[in-house]
């Protein structure tokens, strides 16, 4: 009885550790393998006065500890750049949407209907080229969306 006890707490024990290792792998190599941050100011030396703003806030309904964004947003006529922070996680995009949202539902809702802008790789700062969608005015709301997990990360509306 002894040794079944034991391994059942071996098997307990290791599968947790396993576990455990397997979650920080996929928190961490995102961080790991980040690219460098833009350099914004020499990209934005090239650039007009941006048509819109908007700010990333940590108090989005559906941000939380693992899953926010802080820092402003500016869309130029065919840049988008964002200087502030995102938390780490992987295979971010980022997305126009016709209506302001703040939760994961939210945007699941209209998914189908918002423009992906591209994959945003830095955490402390991205810049994304984009064709024509900034010009829509359908389209008022940038979303930044963890599409592996299906987890919002944070948004901010540009254009009321």
């Amino acid at each position: 009885m002894a040794t079944r006890m034991t391994k059942l707490l071996l098997i307990l024990s290791h599968g947790g550790t396993a576990l455990l290792g397997f979650a920080l792998g996929i928190y961490l190599l995102p961080i790991l393998v980040e690219p460098a941050a833009p350099d914004l100011m020499a990209v934005e030396a090239t650039l007009t006065t941006p048509l819109f703003t908007t700010e990333f806030e940590r108090q989005r309904e559906d941000s939380d500890a693992l899953h926010w964004g802080e820092g402003q947003l500016r869309l130029y006529s065919d840049t988008i750049i964002f200087e502030g922070e995102l938390a780490p996680g992987p295979d971010y995009r980022l997305y126009l949407t016709q209506e302001f949202v703040e939760t994961e539902a939210g945007f699941l809702a209209l998914k189908d209907r918002s423009i992906e802008i591209g994959a945003v790789k830095t955490f402390d700062g991205f810049v994304l080229n984009h064709a024509f969608a900034v010009n829509d005015p359908r389209y008022t709301t940038a979303v930044v969306w963890c599409e592996t997990f299906g987890q919002f990360i944070s948004s901010g509306q540009y254009r009321p």
